[in-house]
């Protein structure tokens, strides 16, 4: 069975963080909502906004699981993947996790990555930086990561 790509579980922790947390209690993280208006938690764990606060370690554990999921459904709608160098798979795992499998499932970037397009499935993740309506900085940093890992 394939594994979750460090790289993926890396790109997931340097983009999303889990510094969402009061100086006044800073071994926990509490919700908090991401720039594309999502209720968050720890390393990009959607919840609610009553969510209790959480540990690093329990951060790390839903973390997991959510890679895991992105996981899964990349290669569900990108089966090529499982035979492609493994820094391939973590950039569009971290896609997934980022934007969900539905995003993945209906994008011209599947079809690219299907095709073993690189250069068109590099062109089709750079335009993936937008939220709530805005090209986001941090998007389109997340973005070429994942292109450089592409090639």
């Amino acid at each position: 069975m394939i594994e979750v790509p460090q790289a993926a579980i890396d790109l997931a922790k340097r983009f999303e963080g889990f510094c969402r947390v009061p100086k006044s209690d800073p071994d926990r993280a509490y919700p908090y909502v991401c720039p594309s208006g999502f209720w968050t938690i720890g390393y990009g764990h959607l919840c609610d906004s009553k969510h209790r606060p959480i540990t690093m370690e329990e951060g790390e554990a839903y973390l997991a699981v959510d890679m895991a999921y992105a996981l899964r459904a990349t290669l569900r709608f990108c089966p090529v993947l499982a035979t492609e160098p493994e820094g391939r798979l973590a950039a569009i795992v971290d896609f997934t996790f980022n934007l969900g499998a539905g995003r993945l499932q209906v994008s011209t970037l599947r079809r690219r990555v299907n095709q073993r397009d690189w250069p068109g499935a590099g062109q089709e993740l750079r335009r993936w930086v937008y939220g709530g309506g805005r090209v986001l900085p941090g998007l389109v940093l997340r973005r070429e990561a994942e292109v450089s890992l592409l090639f």
